[in-house]
């Protein structure tokens, strides 16, 4: 069997394991499956540049990364094979070109030449390494798996999803798809102008591997004395390696191809082949290469200028359960969007930039698509990194071993009470307290009386059991106009109850509650003893259940928010990141989001105490107190 036939099946098997996998990550499948947790996200735990960039901006090294020795070591001896045989984005991308493609013999060979532009990537590899030296992970944006990973997650299989709506798992919607899906398109479709044209000038792991496979044993031989200069090895090249004179081990992919295509048999694998016909470093000069850190250390300072991983830290950015504080998170985040796919209900979607340029398509809960299931955690076990850590449904909820320590918080809600209809409309609604998970409720109601519009009348008349109102004059006028109320409009029903408050002078008054009404006339229930007199003050109230907020039981999961019925711009409740359990062991206040009062400590003391009662302070001390609502 060819050995470039043997590359094929390799590729095959490795994409639709990468399907696979990809189609697996839903939260039915790994319920159904619970071992397959520890497998869907392996082609991103193997990738060496996922492992080496969060090495380096967390410096550690999680668990599940050093599957990236699997692919870091067979290149120290093979070179770059991972692009042509693995790598699931090279794959399509290989793809696309076979299919696709419309150029003759003589048009294949020139497409195939080296060019300067392929070294694009090592600055892109450069730039991102430099970046991630000062604490910036941002490989996520151009990683080909990470990349990959994510198109399929917010465009490819909800584009695909959208006919039968269940064949590739739950059909969800995810914010700038269109942005994603374009990449996507671009990258894609670039191969009609430059064969492998992602692998060649933009991937950085592509590059990393590039500059490993310099010291590879096995390596493409060229013999001069039987090569006769036809170039046809050029014809297939995948990496545009330049096997016909001086091979560049950084862009060979080991696809075997010019071997075969070479009619006078005079290329082969070898080990250890003379180097005097090869170009081991890759094609970027100094300069270059100290222009890529100089700006990748510059974006590192570009994206912390603006101030939203910290002071302008905006209250959209509400993380996963288990998420690692703000900084931390996005020091080991690294936008595969692995999460997003799993989650059941839709709630968490790829940021644009609401953290920030550095917290561009990492996850963030949007409580319009969708609320966090309460006893849901599927979203620690796909990530690869440790920016959302895997917990236990009794972890999340605060429950057994973890009762002390309480439930994961992920904010907390809030009202608009100009919004929310019992407080500003006088109409009742307890959505939000019937859907409240939590027990005991953290959205509680107490019944208010609120005056209702032109509610203040005048006693015309009235008996033991009625009162007949007038309006109160007006200016000018000695007696007010007959009211006209429409019929059996303050009879109240169980949601909601009417009443009447009589004020007879002397700051006495009697409430009493309507049991009907016609155009000038309340029935009361009960007998008023004695009989308001005329001209007393009569003021109509409207009785209602009002929700309120406790903000100690409140765990923000989102799910008042989804069900409120005020719909546009803004529910009448909301959640916001304040009061997240993951930065409360932070003292700094640009990274402790609590709700409590927060001190600055005085000179000689440990710094900011979060949570803490103030200390009275010692004789002729001048405290310092500043007390703030983080």
């Amino acid at each position: 069997m060819r050995i470039t036939t043997v590359r094929i099946l390799v590729q095959t098997v490795m994409f639709s394991l990468f399907l696979a996998f990809v189609l697996l990550t839903t939260f039915s499948h790994l319920n159904d499956w619970p071992s397959a947790k520890w497998v869907v996200s392996k082609f991103l735990e193997v990738d060496p540049l996922v492992g080496i960039a969060t090495a380096i901006t967390t410096h550690t090294v999680y668990r599940g990364l050093l599957w990236g020795l699997v692919i870091l070591i067979p290149t120290l001896f093979l070179g770059r094979f991972f692009c042509g045989w693995i790598c699931p984005f090279g794959i399509l991308h290989h793809l696309v070109g076979w299919v696709f493609n419309r150029r003759n013999a003589k048009e294949k060979i020139e497409s195939n030449r080296y060019r300067p532009l392929f070294a694009l990537k090592y600055s892109i590899l450069i730039g991102f390494l430099a970046a991630a030296a000062f604490g910036c992970l941002q490989i996520g944006l151009l990683d080909p798996i990470v990349f990959l990973y994510r198109a399929f997650t917010t465009n490819v299989l909800p584009v695909a999803n959208m006919p039968a709506q269940s064949a590739f798992g739950d059909y969800h919607v995810h914010a700038y798809a269109w942005v994603l899906g374009f990449l996507f398109l671009f990258f894609v479709s670039m191969n009609l102008v430059i064969p492998r044209f992602f692998c060649r000038v933009i991937c950085p792991l592509g590059a990393l591997l590039g500059v490993l496979s310099r010291y590879a044993f096995w390596r493409i031989e060229r013999d001069p004395d039987k090569c006769v200069n036809c170039d046809l090895c050029l014809h297939s090249c995948e990496g545009a390696s330049d096997p016909h004179k001086q091979l560049r081990m950084s862009e060979c992919f080991v696809c075997f191809n010019c071997i075969e295509d070479c009619p006078h048999e005079a290329l082969r694998f070898a080990f250890l082949p003379s180097r005097r016909r090869e170009i081991r470093s890759p094609d970027i000069g100094r300069r270059h290469a100290v222009f890529a850190a100089l700006v990748g250390g510059l974006f590192f300072g570009w994206t912390k200028a603006g101030g939203k991983s910290t002071r302008d830290f905006s209250s959209k950015v509400i993380r996963p359960p288990g998420s690692v504080e703000e900084q931390e998170f996005l020091a080991r985040c690294i936008k595969c969007d692995q999460c997003i796919r799993v989650c059941p209900t839709n709630v968490l979607q790829p940021a644009s930039f609401e953290a920030g340029v550095e917290g561009l398509w990492t996850p963030i809960l949007n409580f319009r698509m969708g609320a966090c299931q309460h006893q849901c955690t599927a979203c620690g076990h796909v990530c690869p990194t440790g920016a959302i850590q895997r917990i236990t449904v009794e972890e999340k909820l605060g429950l057994a071993e973890f009762e002390a320590v309480g439930p994961i918080r992920l904010g907390t809600a809030h009202f608009d009470v100009g919004r929310c209809l019992p407080w500003s409309k006088n109409i009742p609604c307890v959505v939000c307290e019937e859907v409240c998970p939590v027990s005991p409720k953290a959205i509680h109601c107490e019944y208010r009386q609120m005056l209702v519009r032109d509610g203040k009348k005048l006693v015309r008349a009235a008996t033991a059991t009625a009162l007949t109102l007038i309006d109160s004059p007006a200016p000018g006028q000695a007696v007010g106009a007959p009211c006209t109320f429409r019929p059996g409009e303050f009879k109240g029903d169980a949601s909601l109850s009417y009443h009447v408050q009589v004020y007879t002078g002397g700051g006495f008054v009697r409430t009493f509650p309507i049991a009907d009404n016609d155009a000038d006339t309340l029935v009361v229930d009960g007998v008023m003893d004695p009989v308001p007199p005329a001209g007393a003050v009569a003021a109509i109230h409207v009785q209602l259940k009002v929700p309120k907020i406790d903000t100690e039981y409140c765990i923000g999961c989102g799910l008042c928010e989804l069900e409120c019925p005020v719909v546009g711009d803004r529910r009448a409740v909301y959640v916001t990141a304040e009061g997240e359990t993951r930065s409360t062991n932070y003292s700094e206040r640009d990274r402790n989001r609590s709700l409590r009062l927060t001190r600055t400590a005085d000179a000689g003391r440990t710094g900011r105490v979060i949570g803490e009662e103030f200390r009275k302070p010692d004789s002729g001390e001048v405290p310092d107190w500043t007390s703030l609502l983080s």
